[in-house]
């Protein structure tokens, strides 16, 4: 986990919001882990993906993107295009994704923005 993600971690934590670590939101669309599960992903035509956060309920998913200013691999062609591809699944699946970068998560901007879409879908 990185640095970023430990600090939202903390401040998730603090507001008292419920989320999973490491949702696995493509196996869970593809019937759930275990056996057969490779198969399983293969016919639906996705992949083993994972959130960094996810409030499965809301079916609101949390990705801190790092890499920015590194060109680390989420910023790099191959990556990018990876995670691309992962949020269309996502929100062809009906997940809302909230992108944020460490920046966002030090200042305090993505706690206030996870919190006024939580809002938003109660007030749906």
């Amino acid at each position: 986990m990185s640095k970023a993600e430990e600090l939202l971690a903390l401040h998730l934590r603090a507001e008292s919001i419920p989320v999973q670590r490491e949702y696995r939101f493509g196996a869970k669309a593809a019937g759930g882990p275990g056996k057969g599960l490779r198969d399983r992903l293969a016919k639906t035509g996705l992949k083993d993906w994972r959130f960094d956060f996810a409030i499965p309920d809301q079916m609101l998913a949390i990705e801190v993107e790092g890499g920015g200013w590194t060109q680390g691999r989420h910023t790099r062609g191959t990556g990018f295009q990876a995670d691309l591809e992962k949020y269309d699944a996502a929100m062809r699946l009906g997940w809302t994704v909230y992108r944020c970068s460490p920046e966002m998560v030090t200042s305090g901007r993505a706690i206030d923005t996870i919190k006024a879409i939580i809002r938003m879908g109660e007030a749906a």
